[in-house]
């Protein structure tokens, strides 16, 4: 069984709004910043990950983590997610 993340709230809780995205795909290593805003405080990092889509090679499947320096760059509002 998948490891469970962080909630949303509890990472919202820490003063962290935005999240990195990571593509499953070791080979494509896509990633990129997405605030984090739009997904419900009880709904977990975990939960959103197998529905994400990369947007470079298509592929279905995500690791997602807080991104502690949100803050410092403009992550991005949308991503592919189905």
């Amino acid at each position: 069984m998948p490891q469970q993340k962080i909630t949303f709230g509890e990472m919202r809780t820490a003063g962290v709004r935005g999240v990195l995205v990571y593509c499953s795909d070791y080979q494509c290593s896509h990633s990129m910043a997405v605030l984090a805003d739009r997904w419900g405080d009880d709904l977990r990092l975990s939960d959103i990950e197998p529905r994400l889509v990369c947007t470079a090679c298509g592929k279905r499947g995500a690791d997602v983590r807080p991104d502690f320096n949100w803050h410092i760059k403009s992550p991005i509002g949308g991503m592919g997610y189905r």
